[in-house]
């Protein structure tokens, strides 16, 4: 029984690649594109979550920084703490995007769990006040968020109503952002 319920976890989530893969190949590829010409304009890539979704913010940062499987200069990205002292989680962040976004940044917002409106208002208003676009990864069931969004902004859905399918797709989807950055940036990496 447990190795059962062990093995349909694996089943759930590839069922959730292949669902996902040519629905999202289209957002995924206009988010590339604007992590591009963000970067390559001089802009910087803030991320940003709530709640356990921050550690998916401080991955995609990292990986920006650093490397994702070629050697390449470090990009300006960083992760943004929903810790401020005397504020909220979401008015911390918001704060952060208000002092450290200026055009032409991208702010790269993950959320797998239920995003309400009220969790992101201030956040998004801030990027959008600062002439920030938005890359938005979330759940299927975000649609209080989409009203939020501009119409130049990114909004990336993995349709699945379980937060751990959703947190597992946004790691893949990050690998599928740094994967197409680096192709853009560096060409193909020969074997």
């Amino acid at each position: 029984m447990l190795e059962q319920r062990i093995q349909q976890q694996f089943f759930e989530s590839a069922d959730l690649f292949y669902q996902v893969a040519e629905h999202l190949s289209r957002p995924l590829a206009t988010a590339t594109q604007l992590l591009i010409d963000g970067i390559t304009g001089g802009g910087r890539v803030l991320c940003c979550g709530l709640g356990l979704s921050a550690l998916d913010a401080q991955y995609m940062a990292a990986l920006l920084v650093g490397r994702f499987e070629q050697d390449r200069p470090g990009l300006a990205a960083w992760s943004l703490d929903a810790l401020a002292h005397g504020f909220a989680p979401d008015a911390a962040l918001a704060r952060q995007v208000q002092t450290q976004g200026h055009p032409g940044d991208l702010l790269l917002l993950f959320e797998s769990q239920l995003a309400s409106r009220a969790n992101w208002a201030a956040v998004l208003e801030a990027a959008h006040a600062q002439d920030m676009s938005v890359i938005a990864l979330t759940s299927a069931q975000d649609d209080e968020l989409r009203p939020l969004l501009l119409d130049t902004d990114v909004h990336i859905r993995v349709h699945h109503s379980r937060p751990a399918r959703v947190a597992e797709a946004h790691r893949l989807l990050s690998h599928c952002l740094c994967d197409a950055v680096d192709l853009q940036l560096l060409g193909a990496d020969e074997p």
